[in-house]
């Protein structure tokens, strides 16, 4: 499903991922751990497409379409979903709004006609009920004065709407306390399906107790340096990544 081959990428002229290489198949979760600096919230924005974010050489491939030369918005119209470390505030808009936007343009993409009013606000309540989302937090102006685990919620439920085919979850238990945690993961684990892949990027095993992962990669300097099943991630809780730092130098 998502493919990447020998990835290199640079931020302000510094080489941050320097031959990365990693595949994710359709219905897996895979989870992404490493210390500070190795390059995780990078590979992401470079999958994603994110505007800074220079691929120098390698390739990134969706169901066997490459997406190097597309735009960020393309990316996304093909399926792709990066929920952020740190969401956005947008100011002036509000949270339904924003949303209305968001699935209105992936339809239009599609070929598909736009949704109706009643049926997009039926849709909204029901998935924001199922994240403990209240209903006057889609009012305001999104995310603005939001909790951290507010935020993550908001980005869970774009999620949950959008459907998308690939979804990239970049640190979303930064900042959670042990429900809302609980919560958002039970947001992730409905949509896993057979058609359907995630990559998981976090620096803790906890998250990976309400989202059980196929796969788990451990990235150090740019690089992937060891990937293994489920217990990797409890090998890395009780011993750190001294020896993969090591091993990555």
């Amino acid at each position: 499903m998502l493919k990447i081959e020998n990835l290199h990428a640079r931020v302000d002229d510094k080489e941050i991922l320097k031959g990365l290489s990693l595949s994710v198949k359709a219905g897996e979760v895979a989870a992404i751990m490493g210390p500070n600096g190795s390059g995780k919230s990078t590979l992401s924005y470079a999958v994603a497409g994110r505007e800074g974010y220079e691929v120098t050489d390698g390739s990134i491939s969706l169901n066997g379409e490459s997406l190097l030369d597309m735009e960020a918005n393309e990316r996304a119209a093909k399926g792709l979903f990066l929920a952020f470390q740190y969401p956005l505030e947008i100011p002036g808009v509000t949270t339904m709004t924003f949303l209305k936007a968001a699935m209105n343009a992936q339809r239009k993409q599609r070929g598909e006609a736009e949704m109706s009013t009643p049926d997009f606000i039926k849709t909204v309540r029901t998935a924001a009920d199922k994240l403990g989302i209240k209903q006057d937090f889609l009012r305001r102006p999104l995310n603005v004065g939001f909790s951290g685990g507010e935020k993550k919620r908001m980005e869970v439920l774009q999620m949950m709407l959008l459907q998308p085919r690939f979804a990239i979850l970049d640190e979303t238990d930064s900042g959670l306390d042990i429900d809302a945690l609980r919560i958002v993961a039970e947001g992730v684990n409905a949509l896993r399906s057979p058609d359907r892949g995630f990559l998981v990027i976090t620096h803790y095993q906890r998250l990976l107790d309400y989202i059980k992962p196929d796969s788990v990669h451990v990235l150090s300097a740019g690089r992937i340096v060891k990937s293994g099943g489920p217990e990797l991630a409890h090998e890395l809780e009780r011993n750190g990544y001294r020896d993969y730092v090591a091993d990555a130098a």
